[in-house]
C-alpha cells in the first residue's frame, strides 16, 4: 500500500469517526504531506468541505509552483468540484483510491492533461459500501441528490 494513499485511509477512518462520510485526501509535495484532510460536511455543517479541499485547505496557501508539482491522493474519485479545484490549481496528478461507488469527472481531468491513477484499492471500496447501505440519505446529500 502506498503511505500517502493509507495516509488518505486514515483521514476516511477519521471522518467516520466523527460521524461524518468516510472520504479522506492528502495533498503531496516533493514526496511529503503538505495538506491532509477528510470530508467534514457534517461535522462543520459545511456545504464544500469533501475531502480534498479539507486537505487544500489544510495545506494553506501555497504558490502556483508548489501545486504544479503536487500529487492529489483521495480515497474515492473527486467530484466536479473537488476535480475543478484540482484543475484550477494545475495540480498534474491525481491518484484515486477507487471509482466504483462514485465516478467524478475522470475523463475530462484526463482530457486537461491530468494524470489519473485508480488503484481500486478494496479498503476504500468497502469502506463506501458499508456507509452507502447504512446512510444512503447522508450520501445523497454529498453528491447532490
Amino acid at each position: 500500500m502506498d503511505e500517502f494513499m493509507q495516509a488518505a485511509i486514515d483521514e476516511a477512518k477519521l471522518g467516520l469517526a466523527e460521524g461524518g462520510i468516510p472520504i479522506g485526501s492528502v495533498l503531496v509535495i516533493d514526496g511529503k504531506i503538505a495538506g491532509r484532510g477528510h470530508n467534514r460536511r457534517v461535522q462543520r455543517g459545511s456545504a464544500i468541505l469533501h475531502a480534498e479541499m479539507d486537505a487544500l485547505e489544510n495545506a494553506g496557501r501555497l504558490t502556483a509552483k508548489d501545486y504544479q508539482r503536487a500529487v492529489l491522493y483521495s480515497t474515492l474519485s473527486p467530484c466536479d468540484m473537488c476535480s475543478g479545484t484540482a484543475l484550477l490549481y494545475k495540480i498534474p496528478k491525481v491518484v484515486i483510491g477507487e471509482n466504483r461507488t462514485f465516478q467524478g469527472p475522470e475523463d475530462y481531468v484526463r482530457s486537461r492533461g491530468v494524470e489519473v491513477t485508480i488503484l481500486d484499492d478494496p479498503t476504500c471500496v468497502q469502506l463506501m459500501e458499508e456507509f452507502i447501505a447504512a446512510r444512503p440519505e447522508l450520501w445523497n446529500e454529498d453528491i447532490g441528490e
